[in-house]
C-alpha cells in the first residue's frame, strides 16, 4: 500500500471560528499527523445560552494522539489559539508558534494549569521544524494581528502551504509587511496544494491597507468637541496604535480599558513587535482629565455583554460615565452574528447623546483577510496544483473553490470532518470522521449532544413547571398537589390563576389514579407530566419542560 498525505479539518472549514486542521503522510491509517491551530468559537444566546467558549470536537484526534507529531499556530487570535490551554492535555505533543503568538499561547497554558515550556517559539522562514515526515516553515504574512504566518508544510508528496489568516497589505504599520517576492521564491520548485483562507471571497475591491485608516480616525478625532471612545479587537495591534497615535496628536490622553487590550498591548510589547507606543494613563486618573483631552480605547467592538463598551454603555466603567455629545467609534467590522449585540450597545449610547460613528463609511476600519482580487493574486503567485478554500462558511468555501476551477485549478470543498488525499493531480474525498462542537459551560467540557444546552433552549422558550405530590406509607395521595412556575404567566385562559388551574387538574387525577399507577413512580411521574403540559396548552399555548417530584413517607 503507498503512503498518502490527507488533510482533514475538524473546525473551521464550513463556518468562521473554532480552526483546528490536520495533515498527515504515511499508509492509510497509519500516517503521521499535524495538527494545525487549535482554535474557539463564542457563544450566543440564540443556539448556546450560558456557554462560554465553544471547541472543536477532536475525538478524532484523541483516538489517534498516538500518531501525532506537534501542534503548529498560525497566529494569536482566538479562533486560532484559543483552545490551546483546554486541549492541550488532551494531546500531549510540542505547540510550535513565533514568539508573539509563544507569548499569549504560554499566558493561555498557564491560566488553564498546563506546562507553559510545551510551547516552542520558532523563527520565521526559513527556518524548519521537523515533525514526522513534515517539514513545516512559518511564512510572514500581513494580517490584523502581529507576527501572523501562512505555513509551508512539506512531506515526501510535495509542498502544500497553508496560508492562515493573511492580506496582502505591504504597509500594515505593525508587524510585517507582504512580500510577494518571498511567496514567488518559496513557491518558485512548486506548489502541489494551497489551503487558502475564504472569508472575504464576495468582496469585489482590492483591500485596503492599515495605513490608509490613521489620516482618517486622526481628523475624526481632531473634530471632536467632547470625550472620544473607540473600540477595535484588542488583538489588532496595530490598529490599537493608531487610534491611540491619531488621540495622541490630537492632544488627548491615552486610557486602555479591557484587560484582553491591555494584555495584547503589554504582550507585543514584551516581544518587541510594537515599538513607540504612546504613553497611557490608568483609568483611575483618567477620571481626573478634563473630557475634551481624553481618549478611551476600550475592548467590546463585538458588543460582548461584560466588555468595556457594554458596561460604559450602561451607565459607568473603572469611574467613568459617558455624557451627551461625547463620540464613540467602532474601528471594527461586526462580525456575521454579533449583529444584536453590537446594535444594543450603540441604541444604548444613543439614549444618552453620544455620538456613534461605525465603519459604514469605510473610513475607520480595513478586514485582516484578502478580498476576491487579492484571493486571485496569491493564486497567481504560489500558482499551485489545487486549491482548497477553508475558513469560512459552506457559501465561501464554495465561491473560493469557482474561482480555482475557472482559473483550470483543482479544487473541492472540504467541510469538518471531510478527509481529503492531496497524493494525486486533483483532491480526492477518501472518507468521513464524525465532528462537532463541545461547549466550555463554566468551568465544565459538555458535548453538544449532551442534551445540556438542548434543554436550557427548551426551558427557555418555553418556560419549567415543577410539580410536587406527597404519598403516605400506604401509597394514597397527601393532600393536594402543588406546583411551581417559571418563566410562564399568571393567568390562563379561563381567567384564573395558571398555578390554581394546573394544582386543580392535578389534584384531579390522583383522585382517580388506580393503586397500580400511584404504586410505580416512572408512571406516575409520567402521567402528571403528561397533563402538566397539556393543561398549559390549554390555558397558555405552551407546553412546557415539566419536573415532577414524587415523595413517599416510608
Amino acid at each position: 500500500m503507498s503512503d498518502r498525505l490527507i488533510y482533514l479539518p475538524l473546525g473551521g472549514s464550513g463556518e468562521i471560528g473554532m480552526n483546528a486542521y490536520v495533515y498527515g503522510y504515511g499508509q492509510q491509517d497509519k500516517e503521521r499527523l499535524i495538527l494545525v491551530d487549535i482554535g474557539v468559537a463564542f457563544s450566543d444566546m440564540e443556539t448556546s445560552p450560558g456557554v462560554d467558549l465553544i471547541f472543536a470536537d477532536i475525538r478524532w484526534l484523541e483516538e489517534n494522539k498516538n500518531r501525532l507529531e506537534a501542534v503548529f499556530i498560525t497566529h494569536g487570535h482566538e479562533d486560532h489559539i484559543g483552545a490551546v490551554g483546554h486541549y492541550w492535555a488532551k494531546l500531549g505533543v510540542p505547540v510550535y508558534a513565533r514568539t508573539f503568538t509563544a507569548n499569549l499561547a504560554r499566558h493561555k497554558m498557564a491560566d488553564r494549569g498546563q506546562p507553559e515550556e510545551v510551547i516552542r517559539t520558532v523563527s520565521a522562514w526559513p527556518e524548519v521544524t521537523e515533525a514526522g515526515p513534515f517539514k513545516v516553515g512559518f511564512l510572514p504574512v500581513s494580517h490584523s494581528i502581529p507576527e501572523s504566518a501562512a505555513l509551508v508544510i512539506d512531506s515526501p508528496a510535495g509542498r502544500v502551504i497553508h496560508s492562515g489568516d493573511f492580506k496582502l497589505d505591504e504597509t500594515p504599520l505593525v508587524g510585517e509587511p507582504f512580500d510577494p517576492e518571498l511567496w514567488k521564491d518559496v513557491s518558485r520548485e512548486g506548489v502541489k496544494a494551497l489551503i487558502c483562507d475564504s472569508t472575504n471571497v464576495f468582496s469585489p475591491h482590492e483591500g485596503r491597507s492599515e495605513a490608509a485608516v490613521g489620516p482618517e480616525i486622526e481628523a475624526l478625532v481632531k473634530g471632536a468637541p467632547n470625550m472620544v471612545v473607540a473600540t477595535t479587537f484588542a488583538s489588532n495591534v496595530a490598529r490599537v496604535k493608531t487610534l491611540a497615535e491619531a488621540g495622541q496628536r490630537a492632544g488627548r490622553s491615552i486610557c486602555l480599558m479591557g484587560r484582553a487590550m491591555r494584555r495584547m498591548i503589554e504582550a507585543a510589547i514584551t516581544t518587541g513587535v510594537l515599538k513607540d507606543f504612546p504613553k497611557v494613563i490608568s483609568p483611575e486618573d483618567a477620571a481626573s482629565i478634563p473630557r475634551e483631552n481624553l481618549m478611551l480605547l476600550v475592548t467590546g467592538s463585538q458588543g460582548e455583554h461584560r466588555a468595556a463598551s457594554a458596561q460604559l454603555a450602561r451607565g459607568k466603567y473603572n469611574g467613568i460615565t459617558l455624557k451627551e455629545g461625547d463620540l464613540f467609534l467602532f474601528s471594527s467590522k461586526t462580525i456575521p452574528g454579533n449583529e444584536k449585540g453590537v446594535i444594543r450597545i450603540i441604541n444604548q449610547l444613543s439614549e444618552i447623546g453620544v455620538d456613534v460613528v461605525d465603519d459604514s463609511s469605510g473610513k475607520y476600519h480595513v478586514s485582516g483577510h484578502a478580498n476576491r482580487p487579492d484571493l486571485l493574486r496569491l493564486h497567481d503567485i504560489v500558482n499551485p496544483q489545487m486549491v482548497i478554500p477553508n475558513h469560512g462558511e459552506h457559501r465561501h468555501l464554495r465561491e473560493h473553490a469557482k474561482l480555482a476551477n475557472e482559473a483550470g485549478r483543482a479544487s473541492i470543498v472540504a467541510v469538518n470532518g471531510t478527509m481529503l488525499d492531496l497524493t494525486g493531480d486533483a483532491p480526492k474525498v477518501t472518507g468521513f470522521v464524525e465532528t462537532g462542537r463541545v461547549y466550555l459551560d463554566g468551568g465544565v467540557q459538555i458535548g453538544s449532544m449532551d442534551g445540556i444546552v438542548r434543554d436550557r433552549l427548551r426551558m427557555a422558550m418555553n418556560g419549567h413547571v415543577t410539580v410536587n405530590v406527597l404519598l403516605d406509607e400506604d401509597d394514597e395521595p397527601l393532600g393536594e398537589a402543588w406546583v411551581e412556575l417559571k418563566g410562564l404567566p399568571e393567568m390562563g385562559r379561563s381567567d384564573a390563576p395558571l398555578m390554581d388551574v394546573l394544582e386543580e387538574d392535578l389534584t384531579q387525577f390522583l383522585g382517580r389514579a388506580g393503586a397500580k399507577t400511584l404504586r410505580d413512580d416512572d408512571k406516575l411521574e409520567g402521567e402528571l407530566r403528561r397533563i402538566a403540559r397539556n393543561t398549559s396548552r390549554d390555558e397558555i399555548g405552551k407546553k412546557p419542560e415539566v419536573t415532577v417530584i414524587v415523595s413517599r413517607l416510608s
